[in-house]
């Protein structure tokens, strides 16, 4: 009979602790979940960033060519720069 009471108590002191086990274990993951997204944003908002340059840079070319300013091979060669 006290073999069983030892027994039983092992047993939940076991389950206790391997449910934090687990608690932790999943809070870990979690948390490099969290910080692989947030690199990923800050990834993706620094290429935004850059493609909003070169639009940009396009369209002010754009309009030197339109204005008579540059030519169209001008234009042709700054844009392949640009696009490089």
């Amino acid at each position: 009979m006290l073999a069983n009471i030892i027994y039983f108590t092992v047993f939940i002191i076991l389950a206790f602790v391997l449910s934090i086990a687990v608690k932790a274990i999943t809070r870990g993951v979690e948390a490099k979940q969290i910080i692989k997204d947030e690199k990923n944003f800050q990834f993706n908002k620094e290429n935004e960033n850059q493609n909003l340059e070169v639009v940009t840079q396009l369209r002010e070319l754009k309009d030197l060519r339109d204005q008579g300013i540059i030519n169209d091979d001008e234009f042709k060669k700054a844009k392949d720069k640009i696009l490089k």
